[in-house]
């Protein structure tokens, strides 16, 4: 057997090793005995910044535009500031209709300065084919009465480290909201960046915040607005459509990023625009959330469904459901329709809140909103949100969150 030598230093590291149970159990016995920390700092501040539910108060309402679109001014209702968010964000607004819960995501149309005065703003648009909750809210909500929102959600801000330095962004009708915060959060100096405005409208009676913009334009020449209108003529606009010329005459010399925010038919025309311009991918981006319908009009989609009706079946844990679904509607409509609350945040098929296995059948489901991750496209995975049944389906879906 051969002779194992042990250098000097080699033996003074098992002796340290051999001690430090000793020393850590003298330690332990030293030490007083004092209750754990039961809220940590880090914790509380987590909680606040990304709280699960806020409770405010309507505080003022006020009409734009037409009367379809209406600002809501929500104050905290118990005193604390709302959760910080970025400009671009959204909360999911909570409501019980008819005995049914129902969510829908809505972009904060303030800067998050204001969250300092212990409120935020809302601007709803009333929208026919999303009667669950738009219409509503214009028929039932009364200053003074309390309203449910998440925290802040979504991806469409600002980030210094992807997007360039100038931005051109490309807003339509209601869709001005999220940009509208951006620009709030240049003029307090929230946010460094020159943004440049291109706000397509129908007729100058339809542009929203006109005065507010004209503000903010006083305090900051970081901030540009363009109107584009489509169906009359006006001194001081632009005439016609959002196009890759128009765009090219503004943004100017250099790498700039789009931002763009409106309906899904404004998305499809641009999408082209952006392909003459040879923007890079990252410098493109879209406000991809809201809830997606109208399945039919986006490539690949199998027009025999169209109008059908079919059978859903829903395993959430123990308990089962079997519903009508209609190929019009995404799944997560037809769940709400038959008062089963399903967990949901952005609606757009980006955040994965709703993540649901598809057991049996076939769906379609929209490019440009399939937010999945490449393995759970192998694993069968869907999000109910941007997903339409094309035949009979049973799916395992989450309780709500």
């Amino acid at each position: 057997m051969a002779n194992v030598k042990m250098s000097p230093i080699g033996l003074m590291d098992m002796l340290y090793f051999k001690n430090k149970k000793v020393k850590r159990e003298q330690i332990i016995e030293n030490t007083p005995l004092t209750a754990l920390v039961q809220d940590y700092a880090s914790n509380r501040q987590a909680a606040a910044r990304h709280p699960n539910s806020q409770f405010f108060t309507i505080e003022d309402i006020q009409v734009r535009g037409k009367g379809d679109v209406r600002t809501y001014t929500l104050r905290r209702t118990d005193g604390e500031n709302p959760a910080f968010f970025r400009a671009g964000q959204f909360v999911v607004i909570r409501q019980v209709i008819d005995g049914k819960l129902i969510a829908r995501p809505v972009t904060l149309s303030c800067g998050p300065a204001m969250t300092l005065e212990g409120k935020i703003q809302l601007t709803v648009k009333r929208v026919e084919q999303d009667a669950f909750l738009s219409a509503y809210i214009h028929e039932n909500w009364k200053v003074g009465d309390e309203v449910e929102t998440s925290g802040p959600q979504g991806t469409f801000f600002y980030e210094g480290l992807r997007d360039a330095k100038k931005v051109i962004a490309i807003a339509g009708g209601s869709g001005i909201t999220p940009v509208f915060a951006m620009t709030n959060a240049i003029a307090d100096g929230d946010e460094d960046f020159d943004m440049t405005v291109l706000y397509g409208s129908r007729t100058k009676e339809d542009i929203l915040f006109a005065d507010e913009f004209a503000a903010i334009m006083k305090r900051t020449d970081k901030v540009r607005l363009v109107n584009v209108l489509s169906e009359e003529e006006a001194e001081g606009c632009e005439h016609g459509f959002i196009t890759a010329e128009l765009i090219r005459k503004y943004a100017g010399d250099g790498t700039y990023s789009i931002f763009a925010a409106g309906s899904q038919g404004m998305y499809q025309f641009l999408d082209g625009e952006a392909e003459k311009l040879g923007i890079a991918k990252k410098y493109y981006r879209k406000e991809l959330y809201d809830n997606i319908g109208r399945p039919w009009m986006y490539p690949g989609y199998p027009m025999e469904a169209k109008d059908q009706v079919f059978t859903l079946k829903i395993k959430m844990c123990d308990r089962h459901f079997e519903i009508p679904c209609s190929a019009n509607e995404n799944i997560l409509v037809a769940l709400e329709r038959a008062g089963i609350a399903g967990p949901n945040r952005c609606r757009g098929g980006i955040c994965g809140w709703c993540r649901s296995r598809l057991l049996e059948g076939d769906v379609f489901i929209p490019e440009d909103s399939d937010g999945r991750r490449a393995q759970d496209k192998l694993d069968g995975y869907i999000h109910p949100c941007a997903s339409f049944a094309v035949s009979d389906l049973s799916i395992e879906m989450p309780l709500k969150k």
